[in-house]
Order: C-alpha cells, then structure tokens, then sequence
C-alpha cells in the first residue's frame, strides 16, 4: 500500500472503530439488555439469552482484537511520518493482511486438533463482518425479550392492580378470603413469575401473546363488579329491604283476596273448574327474609347478596302467581258482573224502543235475569240468554226502522 493509501485506510477505520464502539456501548445500555441481565430467566428466554451472552462476550473479545491491530497499525504509522517500503508493507499487512487473531471459540473444529485449537488470524473486515453477524444477533434476542417485557408488564400490573382492589373490597364484605379471587390470584402469581423469568415464551408468530393476562384481567374486572353491586346492596339494605318486604305484604293481600274470589265463584259460579288458589307464598318469603336479616347480621355480605338477589326473583314471582290465581277467580265474578250489566242496558233500549210488553223480549229478560242472579250462576247458559236477548232487540230495533 501507498503512504496515501495507507493513509485513507486508517482514517476509514478509525470512523468504522467509532461508529463499532458506540453501537457496543448503545448494546450495553439497553434497556432491554440490562433487564435480561439482572433477571432470574428460565425456561426459552434463559437459553435464548445464554447463546446471546456467549455471542456478546465473543463479540466484545472480537472487538478487543480487532482494537490491538487497529492501534498498533495507527501508532507505527505516527512514529514514521515518511514511512519507508519495509514499515509501508508491515502497515499493510496489519491494515489488510490476516493481522486479527480470534479468540479461541470462534476457531472453527476443522482448524482444532487434538491439543487444542489453533491460532487462526482474520482481516480487519473479516473481524468487522464476524462483529456484525454476532451484534444482529444479539441485538435482535435484546429486542425481541424486550418488546415482549413491554407488551406484557403494561397488562400484568393492571391485573394485579385490579386484583388487590377486588382482594381489598372482598375484605371489607365479609372480612374473609374470596375462594375465586384466590384462585386468580394464585394463576395471576403463576402468569407474573412467568413474564418476569420468560417473556418470549409467551411469544406466537413473532409477537407477543397477552391473551392469558387479558383473561385473567377480565375474570377480575367480573369479580370487582360483582363485589361492586355486593357493596352496593350492602350500603342500599334498608331501602332493598324495604322494597321486597312490600312485594311480599303485597303477595300476601294478593294471596287473601284471591282466596276471597276463589271462595265466592265456588258459592256464586256454576262449576267455575277454578284451580285452587296458591297459599302461604308470603310465609315462605318472610321466612327467607329473616335467614338472610342472620347473614347481615354476620356481616356475610359476598354470600347474601346471591341469596337476596334469589330473594327478590322469588318474591316477584310469587306476586305475579298470586295475581294470576286472583284474575283467574275475579274474572268469572267479574263475568257475571258484565252480564248483569249488559242485560240492564239492553232492557233499557228496549223500554226506549216501546218493547217493554213485547213476549219475546220480556221473557228473554226475565229468563236471563233468573240465571245471572241465582247462585250458583250457569255463565254459559247466562251468555246465550244475554245474546239472544241483543239479538232480539236488534231484530225489532230493524223492523221498526224499516216499517217506518
């Protein structure tokens, strides 16, 4: 090499030198890297990051070598300002012969022996090519464990944010252990040692996997709900309290006045085919109220609120049954009462129509009358009466209008 080429060379890799030793130094200062190094890895991520260590280490030991040569060749050409035909051909081989010994595991088997391995010397660009290849992969482990810490701890503290909350609000309830939240809370201890030791085993297709964490996430935020509306029952009681013990009083007259109209159509309606009435449903309501009264007592809250959810369906149902049993008695009364005062109107417009002494109509009348006011009163036979008695009416109620 020329004293210019020489020259040049040495300004081109002293740059490559810099630029290699601040992406080393960028490497180490990684975020990524530094966490990798300080956490206690297993399973993927900690033989991942074993080969990358031993990649690193290499690299850096490449590095060192390539540095000696590098120094060496720009210290012998600063104690020769003219250098002569013998330092110009020590300068080029340093600069661009085989001048960079690799450390002994990067030797491949084939140049080892028995006695172990062989020197063996690169270029300079051979050693910046073997750096290259060994950064890449290191870097792209770094990354890969760092952009999977960072997709999974946003998500895995949430989780155990939310379940302290729910453990806290579970606590104030009962003051007692939720069986579910420690069953989550036992898997979400399990997820978390995971993520912190071997996040890239929750890596699929090159991207992180949060479905797990965004299970568990989602059974916490159900359970902080439910204990939200526990806590919610807790503070409303005598106001949801009050609310049922209305239903029930409600039940309960239901219950007698359907008892009532079911003893009267008995007394007052031919074969009424009613079925008995329901009894005792408010007795039965009272007395779930007062075991769930022995729980608030308790301060068993997480447990009563099913049961005082039960309540409340329960109470409702009883109401809506007790008012079926009431509409089916006081429809067939109420029947009777319709009858009767249909038949009024229609005897009216029959006075108004001067039918008053006509046969037919009278004796209609008085026919129906017989029946819907006799007990036990025969509706169907009090509905025919009734219609052929309108129908007789109309009938004359036509003729007169034509004859005129």
């Amino acid at each position: 090499m020329s004293r210019e080429g020489v020259d040049h060379a040495l300004r081109e890799l002293r740059d490559e030198r810099r630029r290699v030793s601040t992406a080393l130094v960028d490497l180490e200062r990684h975020p990524g890297l530094r966490l990798l190094k300080d956490a206690r890895l297993t399973g993927q991520t900690w033989r991942r990051w074993e080969d990358a260590q031993s990649r690193l280490a290499t690299l850096w030991r490449i590095f060192d070598a390539y540095q000696s040569v590098l120094e060496e060749a720009c210290e012998l050409r600063d104690r020769s300002p003219r250098p002569d035909a013998e330092t110009l051909t020590e300068l080029s081989a340093l600069l661009s012969g085989d001048a960079v010994e690799l450390p002994d595991g990067e030797i491949p088997l084939e140049h080892r022996t028995l006695l172990g391995p062989q020197e063996q010397r690169i270029t300079l660009d051979e050693a910046v090519a073997m750096m290259s290849d060994a950064y890449e992969f290191v870097a792209g482990e770094v990354a890969a464990a760092d952009a999977a810490w960072t997709a999974l701890l946003a998500p895995l503290e949430a989780a155990e944010e939310s379940w302290r909350t729910t453990a806290r609000l579970a606590h104030t309830l009962d003051g007692t252990r939720h069986p579910e939240i420690d069953r989550v809370g036992r898997e979400l201890t399990a997820l978390g040692r995971l993520v912190r030791t071997d996040p890239l085993s929750f890596v699929r297709d090159g991207r992180p996997d949060t479905g797990r964490l965004d299970r568990v996430h989602a059974a916490l935020t159900a359970l902080g709900d439910e204990l939200a509306g526990v806590a919610r029952m807790r503070d409303e009681y005598a106001e949801l309290v009050a609310r049922v013990t209305a239903v029930i009083e409600e039940t309960e007259d239901t219950e007698r006045r359907a008892l009532d109209a079911y003893t009267t159509a008995l007394a007052k309606i031919q074969s009424p085919n009613l079925p008995e009435p329901s009894a005792g449903l408010g007795i039965a309501l009272r007395d779930r109220l007062a075991a769930l009264e022995r729980l608030r007592e308790a301060g068993r809250w997480v447990e009563m609120a099913g049961r005082f959810a039960e309540l409340e369906r329960a109470a409702d149902e009883a109401l809506e049954r007790a008012r079926g049993d009431l509409r089916l008695s006081a429809g067939l009364l109420d029947r009777r009462g319709e009858l009767r005062g249909r038949l009024e109107a229609y005897r009216a417009k029959a006075a108004r129509l001067g039918l008053a002494e006509d046969e037919r109509v009278t004796e209609l009348y008085g026919e129906a009358r017989e029946v819907l006011w006799t007990a036990p009163c025969d509706l169907r036979r009090a509905t025919t009466i009734v219609a052929e008695f309108q129908r007789a009416i109309r009938a004359s109620e036509s003729e007169t209008g034509t004859r005129r």
